[in-house]
């Protein structure tokens, strides 16, 4: 399956977090294998927080469509320059439907973003965060490319509208890859 990307607008909300909502959260995202259902509850997202990233100019929501049907997505977002790392992109909410996942798109969701980032952007280097438990999705990255960079972040441990803890120990690690030049 190759899919077309095209960047989300205001419309495509409702069906953005439905997908996302899928892949992460409760017993439809354990058709997958890249879901939080067992670490997290509640929700992952919101129409707020998604209408928020697709109004900033400064990121963007891809979409993957097939058929007709919205199959996957991934945010990349514009962080600035960095100390002696160059421009700083970030790469987040990398979903692909659950029960498509192991079939490639998440790769090509990451090339999608990693391009867009590249030519739309001025993006050196891709970061991103994962929950640090989830060694086999960092695992997966590092394949990809993505290196951990020792760094790690608090996870909104009380801000139920990234979800509610099912465990006290989440934190993420830093992962990054520099981008080839265009």
């Amino acid at each position: 399956m190759t899919p077309r990307i095209r960047v989300a607008g205001a419309a495509d909300i409702p069906a953005l977090r439905s997908l996302v909502e899928s892949a992460y959260r409760g017993e439809s995202a354990k058709a997958g294998w890249t879901h939080e259902a067992d670490l997290l509850g509640g929700q992952r997202t919101d129409h707020a927080a998604l209408g928020e990233m697709i109004a900033d100019p400064r990121q963007a929501i891809l979409l993957a469509e097939a058929g007709g049907d919205l199959v996957g997505c991934v945010q990349v977002a514009d962080k600035g320059v960095g100390a002696g790392e160059g421009h700083i992109g970030y790469l987040g909410m990398l979903t692909v439907r659950p029960t498509l996942q192991s079939a490639g798109l998440g790769r090509y969701l990451i090339d999608a973003a990693e391009a867009h980032a590249r030519a739309a952007l001025g993006v050196d280097v891709m970061e991103m965060t994962v929950i640090s438990s989830r060694r086999e999705l960092i695992d997966w990255y590092v394949r990809r490319g993505y290196a951990d960079t020792g760094r790690t972040a608090p996870f909104p441990m009380d801000d139920p509208r990234y979800g509610i803890p099912k465990t006290r120990d989440l934190e993420f690690v830093v992962l990054a890859k520099r981008l080839a030049p265009n």
